[in-house]
């Protein structure tokens, strides 16, 4: 069975809408050109940061949104990381102390953390409640939310 695969270069602004939902790509941080990207329904805004630097864009995106799905690493495990590897997550990834001041800043009613590595969910959990006090969850493969 042959697929076709209708592929296009993103840029930022509405890459796809229709009569129910409205995808809007915003400029991200990351090793490469990034995008994150704004769902909008007649309902829920759900803005999904990608691998990125925290950004002004994805507050801007966010703005009180419903939901805000961003990566994080603690601290503590970055500090067990090479310097190399240290280097490039300051430059293009996310620290709890980062995503707490983001948030903040975004507003939106429930983050979600994604992308974590090294660490278990619960001690995520732990550090990320240290510095945010907003609703939010460790996002887990098949969660609903």
């Amino acid at each position: 069975m042959a697929l076709q695969v209708n592929a296009h270069d993103v840029v930022p602004g509405v890459v796809y809408k229709d009569a129910n939902v409205t995808v809007t790509a915003f400029p991200t941080k990351h090793a490469m050109e990034s995008y994150g990207y704004r769902i909008d329904t007649p309902d829920r805004r759900i803005v999904i940061s990608g691998d990125t630097n925290p950004t002004r864009a994805t507050v801007e995106a966010c703005a009180g949104c419903d939901v805000l799905i961003h990566e994080a690493h603690t601290p503590a495990w970055l500090a067990t990381r090479l310097p190399t590897f240290q280097r490039f997550a300051a430059k293009y990834h996310t620290t709890t102390p980062e995503l707490a001041e983001l948030a903040r800043e975004a507003r939106p009613k429930l983050l979600v953390v994604y992308h974590y590595s090294g660490v278990s969910p619960d001690e995520l959990m732990r550090d990320l409640a240290s510095r945010y006090t907003g609703q939010f969850v460790v996002g887990r493969d098949l969660d609903v939310y």
